[in-house]
């Protein structure tokens, strides 16, 4: 949910950024907006290369699977959330309104770090899991 979460915030702010005009420039000719963009993006594919690599690599027969399906977890919704924080950025004013749809994406990337499980208790596992595995 998280990866998909981000990548509609991207295809919003990339769409934005490639209409709205400002100074007599598309925003996604200005720097700042860039990056957000491109940080996005990146963040977006690293992690979806996580999942997609934990996934392929699941033995659902054996136990000791949770490291790193807590770790995706982790990663991805946090990077959702920056995502959707970036998205509400490159929109200005009409990313925080309820009709776009940014806002509510970050909403929702926002709750999943709480639903779930929250980040800290996937933290812990982690933790507690590799310090038995002595990795």
């Amino acid at each position: 949910m998280a990866s998909g979460l981000a990548r509609r915030s991207i295809q919003i702010m990339n769409k934005y950024a490639a209409e709205r005009m400002s100074f007599g420039k598309t925003l996604n000719q200005y720097g700042q907006i860039q990056k957000y963009i491109a940080e996005s993006y990146a963040e977006f594919k690293a992690c979806q290369t996580y999942i997609y690599d934990t996934a392929r690599m699941m033995d659902l027969t054996k136990e000791g699977n949770r490291v790193d399906s807590d770790g995706a977890k982790l990663v991805a919704t946090t990077m959702a959330k920056n995502v959707a924080d970036r998205a509400i950025q490159v929109l200005g004013g009409y990313g925080y309104v309820g009709e776009y749809v940014v806002e509510r994406l970050w909403r929702d990337a926002k709750l999943l770090e709480i639903g779930g499980g929250t980040l800290e208790a996937h933290q812990k596992n982690i933790a507690r899991d590799l310090s038995r595995s002595g990795f």
